[in-house]
């Protein structure tokens, strides 16, 4: 099961995902994102060392590393 966040302003259900992009230089790069639905790259549980944060404008939730 995908880790799951509801967001406290709208009410609606996001799901984490991760992928793993190249950027310009070829590095590789893993990105944390959240959707509204499931897709392939859903995590399911949050990764070692970031906290989940909400977004006070939009109220999209967000990583962080944790402080």
């Amino acid at each position: 099961m995908a880790f799951s966040k509801v967001s406290a302003k709208s009410g609606k259900t996001y799901y984490l995902h991760s992928r793993d992009v190249t950027l310009r230089g070829g590095r590789q790069q893993t990105i944390y994102f959240f959707a509204q639905d499931v897709r392939p790259g859903a995590l399911d549980a949050i990764p070692a060392g970031y906290e989940v944060m909400e977004n006070a404008r939009t109220g999209l939730p967000m990583l962080r590393k944790a402080r």
